[in-house]
């Protein structure tokens, strides 16, 4: 019995879902962790081992979203949003300066 061969959209799809767990739970959860580590009302060192800790949850959950979601899109939204609003606001906290 021949196998059908897999459509190019289909590959295509499931390495975009790949990228978006690596690289975007990857930058959700830095953003993340450098959010809840200078907002936590805690001493700094605890406000850091906690959030460090809750960063490898965050990447857990960003990785099994990318996968969960309907369609490819939708896992780099649920992924790139959430990031993006954990970096502006580190922007407008002056993090970076």
């Amino acid at each position: 019995m021949a196998l059908k061969p897999v459509p190019l959209s289909y590959r295509l799809g499931i390495a975009s879902r790949a990228i978006a767990a690596i690289v975007g739970g990857y930058a959700l959860a830095a953003a993340c962790t450098a959010a809840l580590a200078l907002t936590l009302p805690m001493k700094p060192v605890d406000a850091v081992m906690t959030a460090t800790l809750l960063s490898f949850v965050i990447y857990t959950c960003a990785a099994m979203w990318a996968f969960a979601a309907r369609n490819a899109l939708h896992a780099w939204l649920g992924i790139g949003l959430p990031a993006l609003l954990c970096a502006t606001g580190l922007l407008i906290v002056g993090a970076w300066s």
